[in-house]
């Protein structure tokens, strides 16, 4: 099925062409990817992706690393953000701990415990990790969009928690849209003036380091500045391509592994959906490299997949719009 059947059948509703705009846009997509004038978006599931950074003992952060163990116990027990959003939205909330450094809790459905290590190495002073650590992580993304979509899951995304993991994700976005630091880098989780300059320094330092040592190996390149769960969330963006399932992709952080996914797999990109642009200046420059448009604008900064988790409801408008509304030769009205 290509775009133009798509679109004469969307044309064909009893609506003037175009008039519902991005909706159809949206709707347009879902028939695309799913090959069929029937989409559906449920069952869905996020999968959210926990790890710590080593990189906050420079001070580019206000929190501490306890805060992503405490946030991990917090969104599984329904108080966090995306815990709220995914049940308001019949979204199943999956976390993966792929590198906190805090305790692991009790496995089940909801909560899985793989940690390559707890927490990357400090990026300002060595690689993040190796690169058989980024294939390890990259790898468990892998295995949760699989597994997602062997559960029936319709329609997947992703999100992140990590406490300093703006820093990993400015410096990936630095290296891989070649864009000025100081442009992309900001705030994060509420930095001050001095804390910015801080992190604008070490990224600076990074990313320069990386490129002066580079042996022309992408991976390796992007091991050294990545983190644990930006790693996971890029392999879980890939395969859920390969797998011709649609994911919708949540803000500053998440863009950064999707990016990762389409360099490293050609093609990802066109499986998936942007939620948001996100208050980080960054994202923008992500989301013109990889050709997405995002559905919001509404100056959003939290993650935890709650961009993506908004736009649910709006990904449901367009399959029910494709798949329920009348034809003008249905209705016997002549267009």
């Amino acid at each position: 099925m290509n775009l133009e059947t798509i679109q004469n059948h969307l044309d064909s509703l009893t609506k003037p062409p175009g008039s519902l705009a991005r909706l159809e846009e949206l709707a347009a997509k879902l028939c695309l990817c799913q090959q069929t004038l029937q989409p559906q978006t449920r069952p869905r599931q996020i999968v959210l992706f926990a790890a710590d950074h080593g990189v906050i003992a420079e001070g580019v952060t206000a929190w501490p690393s306890e805060v992503t163990e405490l946030m991990i116990h917090n969104i599984l027990s329904g108080g966090a953000a995306s815990s709220v959003l995914a049940k308001a939205s019949h979204t199943a909330l999956k976390l993966v701990d792929v590198g906190s450094a805090g305790r692991p809790g009790q496995q089940g459905d909801s909560y899985r415990c793989v940690k390559v290590a707890e927490g990357t190495a400090n990026l300002a002073q060595q690689p993040a990790m190796t690169k058989p650590q980024f294939e390890e992580a990259y790898a468990i993304g892998q295995q949760e969009a699989e597994q997602a979509v062997q559960n029936g899951a319709k329609l997947l995304a992703s999100g992140e928690m990590g406490i300093g993991n703006t820093t990993a994700a400015t410096c990936l976005t630095a290296l891989l849209c070649g864009c000025d630091v100081a442009a992309v880098t900001g705030r994060g989780a509420g930095a001050d003036d001095a804390m910015l300059q801080r992190k604008i320094a070490v990224i600076t330092a990074a990313v320069e380091r990386v490129k002066s040592r580079s042996k022309g190996d992408l991976v390796q390149d992007i091991a050294a500045v990545c983190g644990f769960e930006i790693a996971s969330m890029a392999g879980f963006y890939s395969r859920a391509a390969e797998l011709k399932t649609l994911v919708v992709i949540d803000g500053f952080i998440s863009t950064a592994a999707a990016l990762i996914a389409e360099r490293l797999v050609q093609g990802s990109r066109d499986f998936m959906i942007a939620s948001h642009v996100s208050a980080e200046q960054g994202h923008r420059y992500l989301l013109e490299e990889l050709q997405l448009k995002p559905m919001l604008e509404w100056s959003m900064r939290l993650g935890e997949g709650t961009g993506s988790l908004l736009v649910m409801p709006l990904l449901d408008a367009a399959a029910e719009i494709t798949k329920n509304m009348a034809t003008f030769e249905s209705a016997g009205i002549q267009s």
